[in-house]
């Protein structure tokens, strides 16, 4: 599965309401690759408020049986 997240330097962001927040991996706001579009509206706003180095970035999930 592959989701899209928004990353600023080292660090996460999570969108919520009006605000970022800068967070770890686990807090993170994570979408859909269909909301490609919306994402990169929200990077153009993180970097818009002052966030620097804004990227988008996909995250590759794979499920596996734990032995």
């Amino acid at each position: 599965m592959d989701l899209l997240i928004i990353k600023s330097r080292n660090t996460y962001l999570r969108f919520k309401g009006r605000d970022i927040l800068e967070v770890g991996l686990d807090k993170a706001s994570v979408f859909p690759m269909d909301r490609l579009d919306e994402v990169r509206e929200l990077m153009r706003q993180a970097s818009e408020k002052g966030y620097a180095n804004v990227t988008i970035k996909k995250l590759v999930l794979t499920e596996e049986d734990l032995s």
